[in-house]
């Protein structure tokens, strides 16, 4: 897998504003203030500099919702947003930071390229008042990175294909031969297979019925957790395992002929963000980063139904498993070879 695998890639131009203003306190400082004027000094520092950089793997149509309200809200302080997924994001920051190019302010993407960012001494602690407000399974690697939304990983189906009441209550009855044919995973989607295996028993109990599965009735294998949303509501994957909720709900609410069930173990995967250790523009990053995780962004999150990890907004999901990403980096190897085996052979 790419994170453990970086590739050169060309980087992006920085912000040209504020990149030549030095700062009289460091980064470290600005991310850790405190006091009661905090807000007013990380604002008039923000618009000294005029703007921060900002890569994510969010959907371009989301995040430019929540870079509106923020640049509405802070007039003169623009969002320079650069999206990939979370495999090039991760590639980009390493590749410039290890060249000595200091570009990006904030990284918003899943929860393992988030692990592996701080792993790389990428990111600063940051202290903030609005970490008081968050879920505490939002805290990780002691305030290096932060958890803005949890994606929640479902059974989504093509409703003019499949029937509520012909679906399974476990993962095991996919055995049936009425599936064949019908399911679809994603090609990535080796830590939230991690749990859902130590949820049915281990391995030894798991994986024989999974490769049953396999065997009797396939399971289309397509890159992308958005990709296979949409060929779900297509109808070309009639059955998606592990699939975003948030992106059948946006389908859903469109009227298009898709819905999820949820099949236990209720698997949660965070998304997480942090701030670079060497912002060229920290004030603006660390007023993004109170944006986003406070009440005006995670009502943002809301709309798109998409859970946040603010509980003054909502509260936390109920009896969730919450992916581990600190053992699942660990473990990536082993759980990726595993999940190749058993899927990835039938890839497209």
């Amino acid at each position: 897998m790419g994170i453990r695998r970086m590739t050169a890639l060309t980087a992006g131009a920085a912000l040209a504003a504020g990149a030549a203003c030095a700062q009289t306190a460091s980064v470290a400082d600005i991310a850790t203030m405190t006091g009661a004027d905090r807000q007013q000094r990380l604002l008039e520092g923000a618009k000294r500099e005029g703007g921060l950089s900002l890569y994510s793997s969010a959907t371009t149509e989301d995040m430019n919702e929540h870079i509106k309200a923020f640049e509405a809200k802070y007039p003169g302080v623009k969002v320079k947003f650069w999206r990939g997924d979370s495999e090039g994001i991760l590639r980009r920051a390493v590749t410039e930071t290890r060249g000595g190019r200091n570009e990006f302010d904030v990284i918003e993407t899943s929860g393992g390229t988030m692990e592996a960012g701080f792993r790389e001494n990428l990111f600063g602690v940051v202290k903030a008042p609005v970490l008081d407000d968050l879920s505490p399974k939002a805290k990780f690697a002691g305030g290096h990175w932060t958890g803005t939304r949890f994606q929640i990983h479902v059974t989504a189906y093509n409703t003019n294909q499949t029937k509520k009441e012909d679906l399974p209550k476990s993962y095991a009855e996919f055995v049936e031969p009425r599936f064949k044919g019908k399911l679809g995973i994603e090609l990535d989607d080796h830590e939230w297979f991690a749990s859902v295996v130590e949820h049915m028993g281990g391995a030894d109990k798991a994986l024989p019925i999974w490769r049953e599965i396999v065997a009797k009735n396939g399971v289309s294998v397509r890159k992308g957790h958005t990709l296979i949303a949409n060929l779900t509501a297509s109808g070309e994957v009639p059955i998606a395992l592990g699939i975003y909720k948030y992106k059948v709900a946006q389908f859903k609410r469109k009227g298009i002929p898709i819905d999820w069930i949820d099949i236990p173990p209720y698997v949660i995967h965070p998304i997480g963000m942090a701030v670079s250790k060497k912002a060229p523009h920290p004030h603006a990053a660390m007023l993004f980063f109170d944006f986003l995780l406070g009440q005006d962004g995670q009502k943002i999150y809301v709309t798109q139904d998409t859970h946040p990890t603010n509980i003054k907004v909502m509260a936390e999901p109920p009896s969730a498993v919450y992916i581990d990403y600190a053992h699942a980096l660990d473990a990536g190897d082993k759980q990726q070879k595993l999940f190749k085996e058993i899927f990835s052979s039938r890839a497209r």
